[in-house]
């Protein structure tokens, strides 16, 4: 694949980037320090270089300077801490390629080495083979994975769109993969090269949102102790996405109102106008619509972002979609643990996943898939190396090995109803005549009585299943004349 100099005084964070890099497939050349990794640049050609910014010695800045002058077209890539976001900035306006903020996210820096790779170009006259790394034109949608008939629609709409620089709405719920979609619009765009900022609107208060987004002029409140560029300023030429825009304050959607007209904006505290170029995405995760009809959003800024609205399907909505991102998440959580080797997954635990409602959605069905690579034994996954909501969706019969997994692990209170029905059991009858009270009364009772018999009769347990207090239970129970037999759990 490509070779990757790697430089940071830590020699730690030096291994840690290395062997993602291997996992990867490339050929990583670990350096810990600035003045050797220079002096190595001098005789040879890595095809990327990923370099900490503050070093002893010589520096990431020194680096950045170094390549441009030795090895031009070679992408620099900067790993930082935030406290040094304005230099890593200064650095990006220099020419380095991109920068990874530490703690790093380790999708995030992959995504990041394949963007700076898919560019990289090999200097005339270097030795070695050439990176063969696919273009974002030829891997159009990144982490994407779907082949249900709304995912192809989907797939289509963003291979037309993502060339135009209109502003474009995503909706959907939580988990479903809005900000994949983000970045796929931005990647298979000309702005490609330029940056993608992704901002949470629900993860900052408004007094700090407005001027994350727009940033502020020194002493424009307590605590501006300098001029801070916001992050449309920091998106120039790219991208900026506004996740969660739903629960954005209205003040902030005036003042974003205006950008979106105007294509200027003006720092907290500056009486000066600054031109944008930016192509703005947002997304959420409630009926942005139906938020214009109370007051809670305005209208005419839902026009201005809907201006092409895409909606992301909930994955209950694209089931045959679950074995292929199981796949997936398989073959990506298990890289860590088994080599390069994918762990497999039995067909009693490929059911469960498949039967199983799935409200947290794609974010959810990997987090499942990430908890069992972790718990399971020689590589193969089993029912009982699920989450316990997740197995009680299996028949009983079929999940011989669960029933201590569930046993031990409370059931979500909020999901006790979704993921374990009892009507349709074998001794169950939806047969109308009687009042709807006995019917849900009756079909409670079941419910308590399998998950006690699930618990091999231990009444603590069930409780703790079902997220009630083992005195509600046997209440319940005297209720219907089934008091459970006491017994230790």
């Amino acid at each position: 694949m490509a070779r990757i100099l790697i430089i940071d005084d830590d020699p730690a964070m030096v291994q840690v980037v290395a062997d993602l890099c291997k996992e990867d497939g490339h050929t990583p050349i670990p350096y810990a320090s600035g003045q050797k990794a220079l002096d190595f640049m001098l005789g040879h050609s890595p095809q990327l270089i990923l370099t900490d910014l503050r070093m002893g010695g010589v520096n990431g800045m020194d680096i950045l300077r170094a390549a441009q002058l030795t090895l031009p077209g070679i992408p620099v890539i900067l790993l930082t801490a935030s406290r040094q976001l304005e230099a890593a900035l200064e650095a990006m306006r220099s020419g380095a390629f991109d920068y990874i903020l530490k703690p790093f996210n380790v999708e995030d820096l992959r995504l990041a080495v394949r963007r700076a790779l898919a560019v990289s170009i090999e200097p005339a006259g270097s030795q070695g083979e050439s990176a063969s790394v696919p273009s974002p034109a030829s891997d159009r949608f990144d982490r994407i994975v779907g082949k249900a008939p709304r995912m192809k629609e989907l797939f289509g709409i963003i291979d037309k769109v993502a060339s135009t620089d209109s502003t474009i709405l995503i909706a959907g719920e939580s988990g479903t993969g809005k900000e994949l979609v983000a970045r796929a619009l931005h990647f298979n765009s000309s702005r490609q090269g330029k940056p993608f900022v992704a901002v949470n609107c629900s993860a900052l208060p408004e007094n700090l949102l407005e001027s994350e987004l727009f940033g502020h002029k020194k002493g424009a409140f307590t605590g501006a102790v300098q001029d801070k560029i916001g992050l449309f300023e920091e998106a120039e030429g790219g991208t900026i996405f506004l996740d969660e825009i739903n629960s954005m304050a209205p003040l902030l959607q005036t003042k974003l109102l205006r950008v979106l007209q105007e294509r200027i904006l003006r720092r907290v505290g500056d009486n000066r106008s600054i031109p944008i170029h930016v192509r703005v995405l947002a997304a959420t995760n409630e009926p942005l619509f139906e938020k214009t009809k109370t007051g809670a959003f305005r209208e005419d800024l839902y026009y201005r972002l809907a201006v092409i609205p895409l909606e992301m399907p909930p994955l209950r909505e694209r089931a045959e979609d679950i074995p292929l991102l199981v796949e997936h998440f398989l073959q990506k959580h298990s890289r860590p643990l088994n080599g390069a080797t994918p762990f497999s997954i039995e067909p009693a635990a490929s059911a469960a996943l498949n039967k199983y409602f799935w409200p947290g959605n794609v974010r959810e069905l990997e987090n499942a898939v990430e908890r069992a690579c972790a718990l399971c034994d020689e590589g193969v996954i089993r029912v009982s190396d699920l989450p316990p909501h997740v197995v009680r969706c299996v028949p009983l019969g079929s999940r011989p090995h669960a029933q201590a997994a569930v046993a031990r692990a409370p059931l979500p209170r909020a999901r006790a109803a979704v993921v374990a029905p009892v009507v349709g059991s074998e001794d169950s009858s939806l047969s109308a005549g009687g009042s709807l009270a006995d019917f849900i009364a009756e079909q409670e009772r079941r419910f308590i009585e399998e998950t006690i018999r699930l618990n091999d009769g231990a009444r603590d347990r069930a409780a703790q299943m079902l997220g009630i207090s083992t005195a509600t239970l046997y209440r319940k129970m005297d209720a219907s004349g089934k008091r459970p037999k006491r017994r230790n759990g």
